[in-house]
């Protein structure tokens, strides 16, 4: 499989061992999009079926005919595609982006209702032509998502659920007549569960129950629609029964509507009834996104690691990992003069720190809401008691508490830190989203900023420095359409192109042996390469990685170890002879 970012998956349901999936996942890593996939032994074996016309394109639905198995329907990044050969070949239907994609139980030729950017529309011809549909007192802005879907048992029943900025829509037709629900569940003001409406949003009807009809958004609720009016209970925030946020997507049991799953942030739960309460199905299942990697130096069997919305973790030597801090696990960092005391961040300039490895917490006192612009999950570097994270202006304390000193870095209009590394406690290297380098000192009494030669304009996704060297700057991009790695020889007056050899893909992460300044390793969207020549060759070092992209690196310098985290498929070791 080229790519395992996936962001659909279909069973065929006249032939359940056949499944179809289309890779690239709508929302984020459409770039990772390879086309459509095909098992005929129920997921065991894959096959690329058809690249064209999806490399690059990402997936938000794909739907099997249930009247005709050899039509294929697929909502994507571009638009609404159609396959009228089991998959092997498709054509674009209608321009997107295309979100959802309902299909009447008697068949596409009866009707098929599908999401676009633009609205609801309709079709009653298999997908070849499509009719908008006029919702009544629709909003006049942009739809920032629009979710439908018919109920199974009266199909002449349809839900359409959308959002315009942080304002929730729903409609429901009956007997070709859509009608606006007025009542819908009541929003905090200060955390509305619309607010993620562009990347969690469902509609959910329930197969047996034409009025009952599932929400999904960052709660999920489930509803009781009478005339133009709805009742609604959360099932996923309740107390002891909650399950994580983030709904992306909710199944029925074919056997028993009242069993339902729900796919998240945090993995796949099972209700037995409708989400009243609920079971978790994750164990065994490898697939937090996992975004950084810090190490004590004494050994590596001690991990911490930042995740995507499932908190940090902590490796101790088992595949068990702790959950130590929850919420969103952003960048992270050890004291390597004293391990014990580590440090987290959550999202945006948040960070608190452990004095014993995790077990307890004290929040550092950044200011809240945050007062400078960053990255969702900004850059943080620890060098002994000096710490930094980096915002529109680099955030430092040198005592690993507060108090913080703003130090002003200069930066453009968007512009913020996406990289950083501490060559010392006194010397800290900045890299921007625009390609700026810049090295921020301490003189004694204060910190300056010295601007560096940029090696290309474009995001810096990592910074690595020679243990040998502190002359010798290595960088990495994630944004394609040049160099990916580059290298200096003299603390960034000049940069080398070192990026022949390596695939065209982002590079995300770049380590340097301690013992061999010639040998460097990048982490990259597929996969980690190696130079032993400082960057005039690379080879693929992925012998037993997972086909997935390589987030982070660390090297350990006591055990030789190479570490390397995955986007949902786990942290990988390989000794280093």
């Amino acid at each position: 499989m080229p790519s395992l970012a996936i962001g659909a998956i279909v069973f065929d349901p006249a032939s359940p061992n056949k499944v179809y999936a289309g890779s690239g996942e709508g929302n984020f890593y459409y770039n990772l999009g390879a086309g459509v996939y095909k098992s005929t032994d129920g997921g065991t074996t894959w096959a690329v079926l058809a690249s064209a016309p999806f490399v690059g394109v990402g997936f938000y639905d794909l739907v099997v005919d249930p009247a005709t198995s050899s039509l294929l329907y697929a909502a994507t990044t571009n638009g609404f595609y159609k396959s009228t050969d089991s998959g092997a070949s498709w054509s674009l239907k209608q321009g997107g982006p295309c979100w959802d994609v309902s299909v009447h139980p008697s068949g596409g030729s009866t009707e098929i209702l599908a999401t676009f950017g633009n609205g609801l529309f309709v079709s009653t011809n298999a997908g070849n032509t499509f009719t908008s549909v006029a919702l009544p007192s629709g909003p006049s802005g942009a739809w920032a998502r629009l979710a439908v879907d018919h109920a199974h048992s009266q199909p002449d029943i349809a839900y359409a659920f959308g959002a315009v900025g942080n304002v929730p829509y729903l409609w429901s037709r009956n007997g070709g007549t859509w009608k606006k629900i007025t009542s819908l569940p009541a929003i905090d003001p200060n955390n509305p569960w619309t607010g993620q409406a562009w990347y969690d949003w469902y509609v959910k009807a329930t197969p047996n129950i034409p009025s009952q009809v599932y929400l999904g958004t960052i709660d999920a609720f489930r509803g009781t629609i009478s005339g133009s009016t709805g009742s609604w209970t959360n099932i996923s925030t309740q107390g002891s029964h909650s399950i994580h946020p983030d709904q992306h997507c909710l199944t029925f049991s074919p056997n028993n509507p009242k069993v339902i799953y729900a796919g998240s942030d945090g993995g796949i739960f099972r209700s037995a009834n409708g989400g009243t309460t609920w079971k978790a199905l994750n164990k065994g299942l490898g697939i937090t996104e996992v975004e950084y990697l810090a190490g004590d130096p004494s050994t590596s069997k001690w991990l911490m690691a930042g995740t995507q919305d499932n908190g940090t973790i902590r490796y101790t030597g088992s595949l068990q990992w702790d959950a130590i801090a929850g919420g969103d696990g952003g960048d992270c960092g050890v004291n390597q003069l004293n391990p014990d005391v580590i440090y987290h961040s959550f999202y945006e300039v948040s960070l608190e720190r452990s004095p014993d490895k995790g077990n307890s917490w004290t929040d550092l006192g950044l200011p809240w809401p945050p007062a400078y612009a960053s990255l969702f999950y900004p850059p943080v570097e620890v060098f002994g008691s000096t710490v930094a994270i980096g915002a529109a202006s680099l955030l430092v304390t040198r005592s690993g508490a507060q108090p913080w000193t703003p130090v002003a870095i200069g930066l453009g209009a968007r512009e913020v830190p996406t990289a950083m590394r501490e060559i010392d406690a006194n010397t800290i290297l900045v890299g921007t989203n625009t390609g700026r380098m810049l090295k921020v000192s301490w003189n004694g009494t204060s910190w300056s900023k010295v601007p560096l030669t940029s090696p290309a304009s474009r995001y810096i996704s990592c910074i690595a420095v020679d243990p040998s060297n502190p002359q010798r700057i290595w960088v990495t991009m994630s944004q394609v359409g040049g160099g990916l790695v580059y290298r200096s020889d003299n603390a960034g007056s000049t940069w080398a192109d070192c990026t022949a050899g390596l695939p065209k893909i982002p590079m995300n992460a770049v380590v340097v042996d301690p013992a061999n300044f010639k040998r460097v390793w990048v982490a990259a969207d597929v996969g980690v390469y190696q130079t032993l020549d400082l960057g005039s060759s690379w080879v693929a070092f992925s012998t037993g990685l997972p086909n997935a992209m390589a987030a982070d690196l660390l090297f350990h310098k006591q055990d030789r170890m190479l570490i390397c985290a995955t986007r949902s498929r786990g942290v990988w070791v390989i000794a280093v002879p």
